[in-house]
């Protein structure tokens, strides 16, 4: 009886091991063929599924935000603001292997779509969905009272935005000064300070 392969999880173990010879190499060290040879796969295979070096590293780019948008959707929710705010930042800072592993991915990507447009789009939308998330986040402070009065949603957007963004790449540039209780303990400083009230269910 033929082997049934799971194209999906085939594709997904080329970005990974994509993302490995990222990390280790840097973008530079990605071929088609560096990453069939990571995944233990011959060439001729991995072009059944990536035609080009830019559709690999386009799918392991994407990848990226995919996973975290799979785990955002699982979390366990409580209705708390505070609680759940806190979740969601947790997913997007490397405080554990796998969110670092996704995030020195990220970061070396960042730099490549500063000159390849088809990088600078998927950066762009990533970015922007970021805002939107920690635009909902201020909005729903804001609607419950918790925030002082007459706050500026839009800065206030913003800010929360470039400290996250701003602590990710200092742990990935500046490890040694930048470890994942520090990062947590800026993060909770920063939302004491935004969350005034008392949430009140």
């Amino acid at each position: 009886m033929p082997k049934i392969v799971n194209h999906d999880k085939r594709r997904e173990q080329l970005g990974e091991a994509a993302w490995r010879v990222i990390r280790r190499e840097g973008l530079e060290g990605v071929t088609v063929r560096s990453v069939a040879d990571e995944a233990g796969m011959s060439l001729g295979s991995l072009r059944h599924y990536f035609v080009t070096q830019s559709e690999l590293l386009a799918f392991s780019m994407r990848m990226v935000s995919d996973r975290v948008n799979q785990r955002i959707a699982k979390l366990p929710f409580n209705g708390d603001p505070r609680h759940d705010i806190e979740l969601v930042i947790g997913e997007i800072m490397p405080l554990d292997e796998e969110r670092l592993a996704e995030s020195e991915v990220w970061i070396s990507f960042t730099g490549r779509a500063m000159v390849d447009p088809t990088f600078r789009a998927l950066s762009l939308e990533v970015h922007e969905s970021l805002y939107d998330g920690f635009r909902r986040m201020i909005n729903v402070l804001i609607q419950l009272n918790l925030t002082n009065e007459g706050i500026d949603a839009e800065l206030e957007t913003r800010r929360l935005h470039a400290l996250v963004d701003g602590l990710v790449i200092h742990s990935i540039t500046n490890a040694e000064r930048h470890d994942p209780d520090e990062m947590w303990r800026v993060v909770k400083l920063h939302l004491d300070q935004l969350i005034v009230n008392e949430y009140k269910p």
